[in-house]
């Protein structure tokens, strides 16, 4: 067995799946519409049912429904029999995944379903199948053959499943209008919810913990104020604490450049004047996006009339996930 042969087998296997999933093209037809319309159409959840190989596939289309607007949860078909069919209420819609369409598991709970009146879509192998007879629409995901040389093992199969899945859950997305917003609302601990989701005002410095200097502070004793704060800058301020600039770590290597006496010059000196501002409710993300056209590490905040209200920094981005 040579690389070569490994790199020939596994480039087979991904020629023979996307053979399957072309495939799926002319199938998206009057009857993914009318599954589609079952489930816009919904008052309550989309059920997703599926033994086995199909059920893990159920169960990643549940998912990828309720976090693109349309809710559902996966429910498995041997567990229906014994209690969890109660799971089901007549405002739903069913989904049943069986590749060859006779999985004992599924059709023992076809009565229930069928009293209950839902609509049920299934996604079968075999459209002349009993689950596909029963079925008020089905998704024909027949694959000439699997990946597997045995032509035993789902893979083909299973992929061409998950794809049709995919295809009407994105299709209900767009449908929907459903936003990156509301894919956030759904992900609030993932990253894309922490970019547009999370706030400034739960990440900024306040009250004592917020850097600044009185105009015409000497520079020494702003470095002290900025070693204590621990932001890598300090905002200078007036006697009516509106911001005046802002002294950074970058100010004060250009100082040293310059050789100026840091005992002896005042802040104002040196300092960054007309120096960004943010307010609050500003979206972290954007306020990252700031920092990174601007080349800076540390913002202010303030108030409609300038008062400084609070400091943030990259490193409280850093921490809260946003980078």
């Amino acid at each position: 067995m040579t690389d070569a042969t490994l790199k020939k087998l596994g480039l087979a296997v991904l020629d023979t799946e996307a053979t399957a999933i072309d495939a799926l093209k002319s199938r998206v037809d009057d009857d993914f519409v009318r599954a589609c319309h079952y489930m816009l159409e919904c008052e309550g959840r989309v059920v997703v049912i599926g033994m086995g190989k199909s059920g893990h596939i159920g169960s990643k289309i549940a998912a990828t429904l309720a976090s693109t607007g349309t809710p559902a949860f996966f429910v498995h078909p041997g567990e229906a029999s014994h209690g969890d069919l109660g799971m089901i209420t007549a405002k739903d819609v069913v989904i049943a995944l069986s590749n060859s369409g006779s999985t004992e598991e599924i059709l023992t709970i076809l009565p229930i379903i069928k009293r209950l009146d839902v609509p049920l879509i299934s996604m079968t192998g075999n459209p002349d199948s009993p689950l596909a007879s029963a079925a008020s629409v089905n998704l024909d995901v027949s694959v000439e053959k699997e990946a597997c040389p045995l032509d035993l093992a789902p893979t083909a199969s299973t992929t061409a499943a998950l794809a049709m899945g995919d295809a009407l859950a994105i299709s209900l997305l767009e449908v929907r209008g459903f936003t990156a917003d509301d894919f956030a609302r759904s992900h609030p601990g993932g990253k894309l919810g922490r970019r547009l989701l999370l706030l400034i005002d739960d990440l900024i410095h306040t009250g004592d913990r917020v850097p600044y200097v009185p105009k015409g502070t000497i520079i020494c004793d702003a470095l002290l104020e900025m070693t204590q704060k621990g932001l890598g800058a300090t905002a200078v301020v007036n006697d009516e604490n509106r911001v005046e600039g802002i002294f950074t770590d970058g100010d004060l290597r250009r100082a040293l450049d310059n050789d100026i006496d840091l005992h002896k010059t005042p802040i104002d000196e040196v300092m960054t004047r007309n120096c960004t501002l943010i307010s609050p409710g500003l979206l972290a993300a954007e306020a990252l996006k700031i920092m990174e056209d601007g080349k800076f590490n540390a913002l202010l905040v303030v108030d409609n009339d300038n008062h400084l209200i609070g400091a943030l920094n990259m490193h409280d981005l850093l921490r809260a996930g946003v980078v």
